[in-house]
């Protein structure tokens, strides 16, 4: 790494220029946030992930729409691939896959993901271990096995995000000191700033698939609304899963503009144990992209109202 053509996601930040073409190597959230980032602003990037896929925690629907967003912008994809080598010469960077492909390009980005720099803590001096990629394991409280010790943040794996972090370390500090705590493990919502923008909370279809749980799915595009019209987000999209049998959410998917931001509409019902039908009675400002919400509703209840037509 010279941190001038072959970096990390920290100097890439010392850029002088907007490279004509990078390689990222990486497509996890950091890899993928740049990746769009720097193809938004006209760089020829090709993301290189060892994986047969990115970001495969989020649903599937969501990263089929960032990939052909991406896609539109020129962006190239080459998964199942390792890089072997990068060659640096007076034009730039020659990244060779083990495959044999060869990939020229201004500069080359390596994005493999961050952890916690557990190997520096002398941790068995305290009792404590981590696993090969430097995690603590904790319990719902973070505390270690070590009882008096607890563990937040990166340190202790996904989600590794700064909003999460910090719950995580008022909820072990209120555990610690005695405090009563009420902490939504399950209700922390993921946020990925792509462009668009990524967010969700609750589960993926497939993981309702996986456990046997029946659900319906709703969906609203931001082209069907008159805000995504006038900002002009053709991609966006609000997804919800509902459960048939007693109508709450079971997880909110979003995709485009203000994602992050809209994500805690379905948060706040989700956390009240709140119902489709709540979405569906209740009245969002015209025009907004919190419209989505209700159209979505709409959507899931018409289908499970279909259902139970057939059923009567």
């Amino acid at each position: 790494f010279d941190g001038r053509t072959i970096m990390d996601s920290d100097n890439v930040l010392n850029l002088e220029r907007v490279p004509r073409s990078m390689v990222i190597v990486g497509a996890g959230v950091i890899g993928m946030e740049y990746a769009s980032m720097f193809a938004a602003l006209g760089s020829k990037i090709t993301v290189v992930e060892k994986r047969a896929g990115m970001l495969d925690f989020c649903d599937v629907e969501v990263i089929e729409s960032l990939k052909y967003h991406l896609r539109d912008l020129a962006v190239t994809f080459r998964f199942g691939e390792t890089v072997a080598a990068v060659e640096h010469h007076p034009g730039g960077t020659l990244t060779v896959l083990e495959s044999g492909k060869k990939i020229p390009a201004d500069t080359v980005m390596y994005s493999a993901g961050r952890q916690g720099l557990t190997d520096e803590l002398d941790l068995d001096k305290a009792g404590l271990s981590a696993d090969p990629r430097g995690r603590i394991k904790v319990d719902e409280n973070y505390r270690t096995e070590v009882p008096h010790i607890y563990a937040v943040g990166d340190v202790i794996g996904f989600p590794a995000l700064a909003a999460t972090s910090m719950e995580q370390g008022r909820t072990a500090a209120y555990h610690a000191f005695g405090e009563p705590v009420h902490p939504m493990h399950d209700l922390q919502p993921i946020g990925i700033y792509t462009i668009p923008e990524i967010s969700f909370i609750g589960r993926t279809e497939d993981q309702l698939t996986e456990e046997c749980v029946p659900f319906e799915v709703g969906i609203s595009r931001y082209r069907e609304l008159a805000r995504g019209q006038i900002i002009g987000d053709s991609h966006g999209m609000l997804k919800l899963l509902v459960s048939p049998d007693d109508r709450k959410l079971l997880g909110v998917h979003c995709f485009g503009t203000g994602a992050t931001e809209l994500i805690h509409i379905g948060q706040s019902v989700m956390g009240c144990g709140g119902t489709v039908d709540y979405l569906v009675d209740a009245v969002f400002n015209y025009p907004t992209l919190a419209e989505s919400y209700k159209v979505a509703a709409l959507d899931a209840t018409n289908k499970i109202r279909q259902i139970d037509r057939l059923r009567d």
